[in-house]
Parts: structure tokens; C-alpha cells; sequence
């Protein structure tokens, strides 16, 4: 490295603009994470300083190399995305996140945001995107794909929600509790999917979760429950 590397690089950092962003990538699935910094290694205006296995790497990553940004996973072993995202913004506020996932659906968006992601990317994204994303959030602005944007939008669009009860039976979250209503109502779990904007498989991760928590074995059981805890009313005759 040449003794004026140092001083360029201040430079740039004042601007933004132009400058080489040296990238952390966590991701827990080996040929993904090798495949996305050999990606990166092609593209200009971005350094990839090192890659993380789960949470917990990546957290370590920023501790000692001090990147500009992390291209974080959210479900990763030990400690997942979301967490990391939060412990990184806390610790180490010169650093960025741009969230690179399989996941667009809320359940992981919105908590990755409030944790402090500044850019939030599906993994179809291409170079391109990727590294208008990584300059973006370097220079202040939000790196969000078109989809993330438009959920943003909508979410902001949506009238206020009722005020959830002050406290919700057998310790079912919230979400949970809306899952379990819209079981009470008939809906499949690609219905329920649909309407709160997530994954199936998230749909089914709440399922299976109030049915530990409540004790019931089937949907039958799980309306009833409803209809009892008064999470939901039964249809009017």
C-alpha cells in the first residue's frame, strides 16, 4: 500500500462520492457467501475486507477491521441478522448495514430497519444494485430495493392498527394472536400469508408456535380457543 492510501481514503470519506467501500458479507451458507464476495471482488468501487459465517463473526468483523459497510444475511446461526444489525449500529456507528436476504416479507424487514439497516436488498439483486445500495447508504441516503420501497410505502398508507390488548393469553405475541384470528375466520395458511404480507413458512413458524403455547392439536381446537380468549367473534347468524 503507498503511504498517501491513507489520506486518499480520508478524502473520500469527506465526499462520499467515488469512494472504495471496504464490505464485510455474513452470510451462514458457504457457497452463497463465497459467490457473493467473488461478485463483489468484480465490481468497482467496492473492497471486500472479509466475510462472516453468522452474527456473531460478522459482530467480531467490524470490531477489528472497521468496514464501511456489512452485507448482512438475517437467519444465521448463534446470532441472527436482526441482532447483529443492532449491536453493530450501537457499537460501531461508522459502520453501515445493508441487508442482503432471501426475506422481503415483514416479520424481517421492518425489525432489521428499527434495528438500523440502512439498506435492505433481496438476494436477486444484481451487482449493480448491490453497489448502488453499498454508495447509498455511504452517502446518507437509503439503499432499498423497488419491492422494500413499495412495502414502506403501504405499511405508511395503512390506517393505524387498534391498540393490541394489554395482555395476550399463554404468553401469544401479537403477531400470533393475529395469526390465530385469521384461523378463526377460515383462512388457509397461503391466505393468511397474503394478507399479512409474509411467507408461508413464517405463517407456519406462528402456527406452530401458538399451538406449543396454547395446547391445542388442530385448527378446530384453535378457533375455539379464539372464540373463548375473545381474540376474535364468531360470525353473526
Amino acid at each position: 500500500m503507498n503511504e498517501g492510501a491513507g489520506d486518499a481514503r480520508s478524502d473520500d470519506a469527506a465526499t462520499g462520492s467515488g469512494r472504495t467501500a471496504r464490505v464485510v458479507v455474513a452470510d451462514d451458507q458457504t457457497v452463497v457467501r463465497e459467490g457473493i464476495v467473488m461478485i463483489l471482488g468484480l465490481l468497482p468501487g467496492i473492497e471486500v475486507v472479509g466475510s462472516a459465517g453468522d452474527g456473531e463473526e460478522a459482530v467480531r468483523l467490524v470490531a477489528e477491521l472497521a468496514p464501511d459497510v456489512v452485507l448482512m444475511d438475517l437467519r444465521m446461526p448463534r446470532c441472527d441478522g436482526v441482532e447483529a444489525t443492532r449491536r453493530v449500529r450501537a457499537d460501531h456507528p461508522g459502520t453501515e448495514v445493508v441487508v442482503l436476504t432471501t426475506y422481503a416479507d415483514d416479520d424481517w424487514l421492518f425489525p432489521a430497519l428499527r434495528a438500523g439497516a440502512r439498506g435492505y436488498l433481496t438476494k436477486d439483486a444484481d451487482g449493480d444494485q448491490i453497489v448502488r445500495a453499498v454508495h447509498a447508504v455511504l452517502d446518507g441516503d437509503a439503499g432499498l430495493s423497488p419491492r422494500v420501497q413499495r412495502r414502506l410505502l403501504e405499511q405508511l398508507a395503512r390506517p393505524a392498527p387498534d391498540p393490541a390488548p394489554a395482555a395476550l393469553p399463554d404468553r401469544l405475541t401479537a403477531r400470533e394472536a393475529e395469526v390465530l384470528a385469521r384461523i378463526a375466520d377460515g383462512l388457509s395458511n397461503m391466505e393468511i400469508a397474503r394478507a399479512l404480507h409474509v411467507s408461508p413458512a413464517t405463517v407456519k413458524t406462528h402456527i406452530n408456535n401458538l399451538f406449543a403455547k396454547t395446547g391445542v392439536k388442530d385448527r378446530a381446537q384453535a378457533v375455539r380457543y379464539a372464540y373463548e380468549k375473545g381474540l376474535t367473534r364468531p360470525p353473526q347468524a
